[in-house]
């Protein structure tokens, strides 16, 4: 085991002077298996692991420096068992106190989460549902009202804007809860708000938002009348009486914007080919054939539909010579102005006299030179259909003529004082009043 080697002396750490030697360690009993010759063993030896300081006669350093007395390496056995497992300790208790501290700091409200192919899945624990609201909206008869525009103002979020469907629904998904403000609008109406207060998770619906016809109407026109005057036909081509007798010729606007020639010929159109008005002719044409009224036209199915067209005839030639070509030439409006104020007294004289008195188109009253000579050209024309023996040449013109104008007053009258009660879409003109 040491054969060529001479072990040339045993110390204990405290002598340790080694240097350019080997360093073994032996135990007790390792020590006492060695044998050899060379062997000095100081007396203040204590027992337990030894530090064998070898000479070796081979190794060059040592060869050539024989006097320089090699280091001894000393280190106790029990010290490194000591130091390796204070080492280990202090590992495992440094990851312990690591892991600790990253439980510590998640969320408590955290829970394993799911894995697919051992990538985790985060997925709420308690998912909050989306806040809406609903609703509709209908105009003053409970009709729905399409294209509508509402717009959302909700608290610590940005307006919203949607237009109404083809049944008058809307709906605001993904809101946030708390205060809202709704406001509807839709040309020809006054717009419209609703409030309320919308909790989290809550579907709102809203009471159906009713649209009242306006008094006024708002266009962005940049001062040109006729687009103004033309959304105030649109309001007015909605007016029945009890919906369904058309009552296109009264404006509740007391300032409406005047017509242009176009507009006072379109609404002679809507007003004479309106179904109303082949019904009332055919209404009329059954009574006179009745009572054998202008017997020239004789009985059964070619008479009766004489007196129908004859009937017709005089509707659509009242309607377009008084409403609108002979408006149109003395530019005057051949709308009746609806007062709704004042005594009975005057609201009676302003409503007859509206028969020969009208609004000009410059907004000033003038003889409604339109009425008064329509209703003479109209009943001149009547003499060309009507049965020969019911003519009376000069005569029975003028009696129509004063027919039509005495019909023109009586109209107004009741105009002025029943139906604008009776008529749906018809606007206040007192709220529209300066």
């Amino acid at each position: 085991m040491f054969n060529g080697t001479k072990v040339i002396a045993l110390l204990t750490q405290s002598e340790l002077t080694w240097n350019n030697g080997i360093n073994w360690m032996l135990t007790q009993v390792e020590w006492s298996q060695l044998k050899t010759k060379k062997l000095t063993v100081p007396r203040h030896l204590k027992t337990g692991a030894l530090a064998v300081r070898i000479y070796m006669p081979n190794c060059p350093q040592n060869s050539a420096s024989p006097r320089r007395r090699p280091r001894l390496l000393s280190v106790h056995l029990s010290t490194w068992n000591l130091a390796l497992s204070v080492l280990v300790l202090g590992i495992v208790f440094v990851s312990q106190l690591s892991h600790a501290q990253d439980n510590s700091s998640a969320p408590a409200s955290v829970t394993a989460q799911p894995s697919i192919g051992g990538t985790a899945i985060s997925t709420p624990s308690n998912p909050a549902k989306a806040s809406s609201i609903a609703g509709t909206v209908v105009d003053k008869d409970g009709d729905v009202v399409p294209n509508a525009s509402v717009v959302l103002t909700a608290v610590g979020s940005p307006s919203r804007q949607l237009k109404s469907a083809g049944d008058g629904s809307f709906i605001f998904a993904n809101v946030t809860p708390g205060a809202f403000e709704l406001e509807v609008k839709s040309p020809g109406f006054a717009a419209q708000t609703e409030s309320g207060v919308l909790q989290a998770g809550e579907d709102y619906v809203a009471p159906p938002i009713q649209l009242v016809v306006a008094t006024t109407i708002e266009v962005e026109v940049n001062g040109n009348p006729a687009v103004v005057a033309e959304e105030q036909i649109h309001v007015e081509e909605k007016q029945r009486v009890l919906g369904v007798i058309p009552n296109f010729y009264v404006s509740y606007v007391p300032d409406a914007a005047p017509l242009n020639t176009r507009q006072k010929f379109q609404l002679g159109w809507k007003s004479t080919i309106d179904p109303f008005s082949f019904g009332i002719a055919a209404f009329i044409a059954g009574i006179e054939q009745a009572d054998n009224q202008f017997s020239g036209y004789g009985q059964g199915g070619q008479g009766y539909a004489k007196r129908f067209g004859a009937s017709y005839a005089d509707l659509v030639s009242g309607t377009f010579i008084g409403g609108a070509i002979l408006p149109s030439i003395f530019k005057q409006d051949p709308r009746y102005f609806y007062k709704g104020t004042g005594s009975r007294k005057s609201r009676f004289f302003y409503a007859v006299a509206s028969a020969v008195i009208c609004k000009g188109d410059n907004g000033r009253w003038q003889p409604n030179y339109s009425n008064m000579l329509g209703s003479l050209a109209a009943g001149g024309i009547s003499n060309l259909y009507y049965p020969a023996s019911d003519r009376n040449g000069v005569g029975l013109t003028f009696e129509n003529a004063l027919i039509g104008i005495g019909g023109s007053a009586a109209s107004a009258v009741v105009q002025e004082f029943f139906l604008r009660k009776i008529t749906p879409h018809a606007s206040d003109p007192s709220s529209g009043r300066n």
